[in-house]
């Protein structure tokens, strides 16, 4: 499993299986955040079934389906509390953009800089330089 460390706490993957839960577990994760809506996936991945198994492996699970519509300030809100939960923390998509994506706009609504916000993306894999515009408006409206 491939998981792209955006910063100290906070980390992002693909999709990932109830197989990749004791890997999870190994790494340290204390939680896992789901990002990725279920009508993408078949039943073996939607978010019932890894919350069953993580949840039995003793690591917290949330559930926050990110798509173009669900991406509101009040989601990407509740992304960047359970990203800095104790202890590091995994959330996972179909490729880990989305869950970068909202944790980009997240970091700018509470005073990240633009420059840094898309290094730390840019370092872990994930180009957002498209999101520079809604990032910088984002900044001026601060």
């Amino acid at each position: 499993m491939n998981m792209h460390q955006i910063t100290t706490n906070y980390f992002v993957a693909a999709q990932i299986s109830t197989g990749d839960v004791q890997e999870i577990v190994q790494a340290g994760f204390k939680a896992v955040i789901c990002n990725r809506p279920d009508a993408e996936v078949p039943p073996s991945h939607q978010s019932a079934a890894l919350e069953n198994a993580v949840r039995a492996s003793g690591l917290e699970f949330y559930t926050l389906p990110l798509t173009h519509q669900t991406m509101t300030t009040e989601i990407v809100s509740q992304q960047m509390a359970l990203s800095r939960l104790a202890g590091p923390v995994l959330a996972y998509c179909a490729t880990g953009t989305r869950c970068t994506v909202a944790w980009a706009i997240g970091s700018a609504n509470e005073g990240g800089e633009v420059g840094d916000i898309l290094s730390a993306a840019q370092a872990a894999g994930y180009q957002l330089e498209g999101l520079r515009p809604t990032l910088d408006a984002i900044v001026n409206q601060r």
